[in-house]
């Protein structure tokens, strides 16, 4: 997920964590998929203790997910402590949403709201734990652009590679931190579209879609 550095240093968040110690995780109020909902947060995750500026736009931005008239698949890439996961799993409770980070604590976060909430259709994973099988109807993401340019766009080819057939993507991507040359990359890359869909407060919201 992208956001500016913090004071743990700019890439600290996108790296394996232990699980948070539970004297050391809070709970805050959020708003999702329009409820007000207590989630866990704790230090060395993306966007401890408050929902970062980049996924509102990103969850303001979205169009609807599919619907559920059969077996659906999303997922929520690089999700912190959970709020894409969160929403995705909120909106399409029939579905089954994997929340994917390398992060352990974040994981352990997800998991936890998750299960206070009672969404069973929510599944957390480390990347390499999700089954090579599985295609994403829908894959939302705030994704780490500090990781640097190719850690980047091998990780985008590897996810995005993995939409079904009439899959859809949305990336929420700061502005200066090269949103417009990423749309571009990514619509240069064979077997996909890509193109800005929404623009606020310096974040793009891109479109990745197969062809």
């Amino acid at each position: 997920m992208s956001d500016q550095p913090t004071e743990q240093g700019a890439n600290e968040h996108y790296f394996s964590a232990t699980p948070a110690d539970p004297g050391a995780i809070t709970s805050i109020t959020v708003r999702l998929a329009g409820r007000d909902l207590q989630v866990r947060t704790a230090p060395k995750v993306f966007s401890q203790g408050r929902l970062d500026l980049g996924t509102s736009v990103l969850l303001r931005s979205a169009p609807e997910l599919p619907d559920e008239s059969r077996a659906r698949h999303f997922l929520d890439l690089g999700c912190g402590w959970g709020p894409i996961a969160l929403t995705m799993a909120l909106r399409r409770p029939q579905a089954q949403v994997w929340a994917v980070d390398v992060n352990d604590r974040a994981l352990d976060l997800v998991a936890g709201t998750a299960a206070d909430l009672g969404l069973a259709n929510l599944r957390t994973a480390r990347p390499e734990a999700v089954p090579a099988d599985i295609r994403f109807d829908a894959i939302w993401s705030n994704p780490p652009i500090r990781v640097g340019k190719q850690a980047l766009h091998d990780l985008l080819l590897t996810w995005l590679g993995r939409l079904c057939e009439d899959g859809t993507a949305h990336l929420v991507v700061q502005r200066n931190l090269g949103a417009d040359s990423l749309t571009a990359w990514l619509a240069g890359q064979s077997g996909l579209t890509a193109r800005k869909v929404a623009s606020a407060k310096g974040f793009r919201v891109i479109e990745v879609e197969k062809h």
